[in-house]
């Protein structure tokens, strides 16, 4: 099969590889479409030769082969999973490999293309609402007229559309959402009968900082989702969080100084739900099937870019360059030359 390396550059170099087997509780997915994050340009550039592989993680497609324990998916299903980060299998192939507990099906409505954009964001929106900010679960709404207010900062992310979605769910309001150029996309998920907000970044720190408190209209913020983690974000979040307050951010490796040792500051990993927080990866899965099939979860834009895995290489320089709002770029596989050959 072929498969798509990823160096630091980014550089992809595509290459012919056997089709992985899985083991007992893993599932074989022949890619109809593979999704991207930023940590797929970022590990190879920060990680040395040893995470310069196949680095891709959102797979979408038709179970090929499953291993003996699986009884949940059989062979021809149609499926989204979020492939194990740093392990070979990954989705920038024609074929990926999976655990059967970060699987999930695609309802029929439900296109490939949709399915790619969603398993790594989603999951890290979950786990950072969750099991990092303890919020209240969203089967589990809270009532009416009760106010936990939630600074999300980068609404038009993937990331962050998938936090909009799941604090609704729990009918976390007010939401004051932090985004730029893709308002109007931002809106869509929130609303604004029950505070919701959205503030203009680009405004200035300031003004942010004034707009958040203004939103809150004298309550404590307590929880606060940095999905963007950079760019004077956690600076922000740092002036209006309450000294006893919680915070998540989502980029490992970095100091978030700025807050009084009384603050919670938590890091969302992701890659937590193949480790310590397996049951987590497995209920909130099925969880964004079922909100699929119906209509309460929805996924973020995708942009195709051309080429299958010849067009990984732009696809993960555009996300480096930081011009992409509001769209996951994913890749149709059978468009790669010589696949199926």
């Amino acid at each position: 099969m072929k498969e798509a390396i990823i160096r630091a550059g980014p550089k992809v170099e595509i290459v012919d590889s056997p089709i992985p087997k899985p083991s007992k509780n893993q599932i074989i997915t022949k890619v109809i479409y593979s999704g991207s994050n930023p940590k797929d340009w970022k590990r190879p550039e920060n990680g040395g030769a040893k995470a310069e592989i196949n680095q891709g993680d959102d797979i979408s497609g038709i179970v090929h082969e499953v291993g003996e324990n699986v009884t949940e998916f059989k062979v021809g299903d149609r499926v989204a999973a979020f492939h194990e980060m740093g392990t070979p299998g990954g989705s920038y192939a024609e074929y990926a490999l999976s655990w059967k507990h970060t699987t999930f099906h695609l309802p029929q409505h439900i296109s490939f293309k949709e399915g790619a954009a969603i398993p790594l964001a989603a999951l890290t929106a979950a786990l950072g609402l969750y099991a990092r900010l303890a919020l209240p679960q969203p089967w589990t709404p809270i009532p009416d007229g009760t106010k936990i207010p939630l600074v999300v900062y980068g609404g038009s992310s993937a990331v962050g559309t998938y936090i909009l979605q799941f604090a609704t769910r729990s009918n976390i309001h007010p939401l004051i959402v932090v985004a730029g150029r893709a308002a109007d996309h931002v809106e869509k998920f929130i609303d604004r009968s029950k505070g919701d907000t959205i503030i203009d970044y680009r405004k200035g720190a300031e003004a942010v900082q004034q707009g958040i408190k203004d939103a809150l209209k004298g309550e404590k913020l307590l929880h606060a989702f940095d999905a963007v983690s950079s760019q004077g974000s956690f600076d922000n979040i740092a002036k209006v969080l309450d000294p006893h307050g919680a915070v998540t951010f989502v980029l490992p490796g970095k100091e978030y100084p700025g807050f009084p040792d009384t603050v919670k500051k938590h890091l969302t990993t992701v890659g937590d739900v193949h480790g310590p927080y397996k049951d987590f990866g497995l209920v909130f899965t099925q969880y964004i099937s079922r909100g699929l099939d119906e209509g309460f979860f929805k996924a973020q834009p995708q942009e195709v870019i051309p080429g299958g895995l010849n067009g990984v290489e732009k696809g993960l320089s555009q996300l480096k360059d930081g011009t992409v709002s509001a769209v996951k770029y994913v890749f149709k596989i059978e468009d790669t030359p010589g696949v199926g050959k």
